[in-house]
Order: structure tokens, then sequence, then C-alpha cells
């Protein structure tokens, strides 16, 4: 299954200027998700993070692993319309920077799902071009 913008937006609530997925590639409903994000120079963010050299900040790395994290399980007919919560992050690892104007991939796996308590845990590796750029496992209340 492939999405652009339009469809991933009908799938997450998040919106810009937080809407950190541009398009899925590949998408097994809760088990698996190819997902990636261009990251636009003309953001906000690099107006002070840093001046003159800027770099993606880390929260927004793995804010966007938490995206592709909730399009795996909310495109599941058991979490569809429901909101992701954030409930952890572990394991993070930053390998490589990410500057404006790459396009980042996010890849990520089922590690684990709860059904009765709608806790969902996924393990996302973000690649920029063919490096991976940072490692986190992210775990997501669905309501």
């Amino acid at each position: 299954m492939k999405y652009d913008r339009e469809q991933v937006m009908r799938i997450i609530p998040q919106r810009d200027p937080i809407l950190l997925i541009d398009s899925v590639e590949e998408l097994d409903p809760g088990n698996s998700i190819t997902a990636t994000f261009f990251v636009r120079p003309d953001m906000a963010i690099f107006q002070g993070h840093f001046p003159g050299n800027p770099i993606l900040p880390g929260v927004y790395t793995v804010e966007s692993a938490a995206q592709a994290t909730s399009l795996l399980f909310l495109s599941l007919d058991r979490y569809s319309g429901k909101l992701p919560l954030f409930c952890g992050i572990d394991n993070v690892r930053f390998l490589r920077k990410i500057k404006p104007g790459d396009t980042i991939t996010l890849k990520g796996s089922l590690l684990s799902e709860n059904m009765e308590k709608a806790i969902v845990k996924s393990h996302v590796e973000v690649f920029n071009g063919d490096e991976k750029a940072a490692l986190v496992d992210v775990t997501l209340a669905i309501r």
C-alpha cells in the first residue's frame, strides 16, 4: 500500500506544522511500514536550531518515528479513528545529522501489541539517504 500526504492525514490526526510524514511507500498494517519525510528548509525551527548550521532537532526525529508508528497501527480497523498518545520512547540513538533539504526514510516494525489495553510498541530505524541516522522504540496508547 502507498499513501500520499493527503491519505496520511486521513489516518493520523497530526497537521502542519507538526505533520512529519509526507508519504508511505510500504505498509503492512500492524506489522511494518516504510514512510518518508522531506525536511523542508523553510521550517521555522531552523531559525533557532542552529543559526548558520541548521540541524533537525532530535525531538522531531522521534516525533516522526511516533507518527510512523501511529500509521502502522491506526491503519488497522480496530484502531481506525483513534487518538495515538505517546507512552514512551526507549533505546534512542542519534547516529547522523539530519539537515534542511534531506529526505528521511522511516522503517518501522511491530515489537509488541497489547490489544486489551490498546498499547502498541514499534522499532523504527530512520535513514538519511543510505545511512542510518537514528533508532528509536516507540510506545503508544491508542485511545
